[in-house]
């Protein structure tokens, strides 16, 4: 397994800087936040792409995942979703996941993470909603194709697609080889999953992990490894025995005030688990 740390918990600074701290930190690699204040899509041109990757190269840490899920730059993290009632409004996060596989592919990444379809519309079925979704996702695959980009869809409480389940239900209506799950093991715990067991469940789809603690209350809150109800060296030693050798990214987006810290501690723990 190889180890990195999400830029989303770094939006008190600039994408240069969270590369920095991170590699300093002693992480493979960084989940780019393709979002503002760093790497919104529609803002990146071809010389902030060539930044990215000297800076990459210059603290020798690769990327781990780029994050096209959070969309703060037009309003939050969920909304425009794929299954927004408007569809000129829907079109927004359509637009913008077309941009971040180009963004991606420019970066030579292999992949990109997104919300998986949004929260459900008050006056819409599921029904509904999973056929808007997979028919959004229709717009963006022939790009996802042209540039060899995968689609990451990330099951997340309160979303259209939560659980394991869920997921293969989806992944067998859009059936297309470039759909594949990004799997965040606090996700599933908050669903009153067992990490270990939704993985191999998920396991022919996934190619990135998502890690972070979460409270005994199973709420939907990242918290920091070994802070909360989750057996992270169990899931860990799991992924061991399984032979995975992908990225396991930590994600602590709520520590924005300790990002630096946070990066650093949550490594410590890693290396207490003899994981790294």
């Amino acid at each position: 397994m190889k180890f990195g740390f999400s830029a989303n918990a770094f939006r008190e600074y600039d994408w240069e800087e969270a590369i920095e701290i991170v590699a300093d930190a002693g992480y493979d690699g960084i989940e780019l936040l393709f979002d503002r204040p760093h790497l919104y899509p529609h803002d990146v041109d071809d010389e902030t792409v060539a930044d990215v990757r000297d800076a990459l190269d210059e603290h020798a840490i690769a990327i781990s995942n780029c994050n096209a899920f959070m969309l703060t730059a037009i309003e939050g993290f969920h909304h425009p979703s794929y299954i927004e009632p408007d569809p000129d409004y829907r079109q927004k996060r359509i637009d913008y996941t077309t941009a971040a596989l180009r963004t991606a592919a420019a970066l030579d990444h292999d992949y990109i993470s997104i919300e998986p379809g949004g929260p459900i519309p008050d006056d819409e079925s599921r029904e509904w909603a999973l056929d808007t979704f997979v028919e959004s996702l229709r717009e963006v695959l022939p790009v996802a194709e042209d540039v060899g980009v995968d689609l990451h869809v990330e099951p997340e409480p309160d979303l259209l697609i939560e659980t394991s389940d869920q997921f293969r239900e989806f992944a067998d209506r859009i059936d297309h080889p470039r759909i594949r799950c990004n799997f965040d093991a606090g996700h599933l715990f908050c669903v009153d999953e067992d990490p270990v067991e939704a993985f191999d469940t998920l396991e022919p789809f996934v190619d990135h992990v998502h890690l972070e603690d979460i409270p005994e209350d199973r709420s939907h809150e990242h918290t920091q490894l070994g802070d909360g109800a989750m057996d992270i060296d169990a899931f860990l030693a799991a992924l061991d025995d399984r032979n995975y050798e992908g990225f396991v990214t930590v994600e602590l987006y709520p520590y924005e005030a300790t990002a630096a810290e946070t990066a650093r501690d949550a490594m410590a723990s890693l290396e207490d688990g003899g994981w790294v």
